[in-house]
């Protein structure tokens, strides 16, 4: 069964998923009712999960390795994510 956030979860991450392209980074929504979004760096070849969860006060995005942004500030999660990604590069 659908969770009653699956349409919210994936307006959060295609809202970050749109931004991902001007930080060198790429993405694809997977996971059909349970919606992630697969972010890779293509010239280091590194990526992760993210995964999009509501909180108290806003929805909140995890990532390995202990990553975490809020839909709040979406230019600093995916800043966040490319740190990650690119290592510095």
């Amino acid at each position: 069964m659908t969770s009653t956030y699956t349409g919210q979860r994936r307006t959060q991450l295609e809202a970050l998923a749109e931004l991902l392209p001007a930080h060198a980074l790429v993405g694809r929504m997977v996971g059909g009712d349970d919606p992630v979004l697969w972010v890779w760096h293509p010239r280091t070849g590194r990526q992760t999960i993210i995964f999009a969860t509501p909180s108290t006060s806003a929805w909140v995005f995890l990532w390995s390795p202990g990553g975490h942004g809020t839909a709040d500030d979406l230019e600093g999660t995916v800043r966040a994510v490319a740190a990650v990604l690119t290592d510095g590069e």
